[in-house]
């Protein structure tokens, strides 16, 4: 690229990976936009994370790459614009995660409570990445819902089984770094008196 700006999508429009274009507010767009807020957001924890942690966020953060090339492609694109086939995320992939949550989860204590986000810094980032990856899930389920549109089968499971690792991750952020784990009671409703 000899230039970062293009000037085409000034009108509101995109260049998808087939190279038809399409409204920004697209749900296609909506839901690979929202792979790269949660990219971006393991890129941040990359920059807090202990070395154990960071290897496997990056390696994460390739398979979002391609998780977001995946949903770049459109299977009909028209005539102009032929489909081509996407590039598909490794089912191993879901269970690589399957394999970290099952390791992290080993050492922390048995969870009875649902948890309030926070804790150490790096805990209450791993809960707000965990938020993204949620949304980007939904995006994503909402984009397989239009007509026409078919996904990789490996894309929702992956983002789901992605947002519970974020989860055991932050857990262990607390545990490692001496952060407390909140849990949340629900409030007795106060007696009224009587009369």
């Amino acid at each position: 690229m000899a230039r970062i700006y293009t000037r085409s999508g000034d009108d509101g429009t995109t260049a998808l990976a087939s190279g038809a274009r399409t409204g920004k507010a697209d749900p296609r767009v909506e839901a690979y936009g929202t792979v790269d807020e949660l990219n971006a957001c393991l890129g941040m924890l990359r920059t807090l994370a202990p070395g154990d942690m960071q290897e496997i966020l990056q390696e994460i953060q390739a398979d979002l790459f391609v998780l977001g090339a995946n949903l770049s492609f459109p299977h009909d694109s028209g005539p102009e614009h032929p489909a081509q086939p996407p590039p598909v995320l490794d089912p191993g992939r879901v269970a690589a995660l399957e394999h970290w949550i099952d390791a992290f989860s080993a050492g922390l204590p048995p969870l009875r409570h649902f948890v309030l986000p926070g804790g150490t810094p790096l805990a209450a980032w791993f809960h707000l990445a965990r938020t993204v990856c949620r949304r980007a899930e939904r995006r994503v389920v909402g984009l397989s819902l239009e007509p026409g549109v078919r996904l990789d089968s490996t894309v929702v499971p992956y983002l789901n089984r992605l947002s519970d690792f974020l989860f055991v991750l932050a857990r262990a952020a607390n545990q490692r770094g001496g952060g407390q784990e909140i849990f949340w009671k629900p409030r007795k409703p106060k007696e009224q008196p009587e009369g």
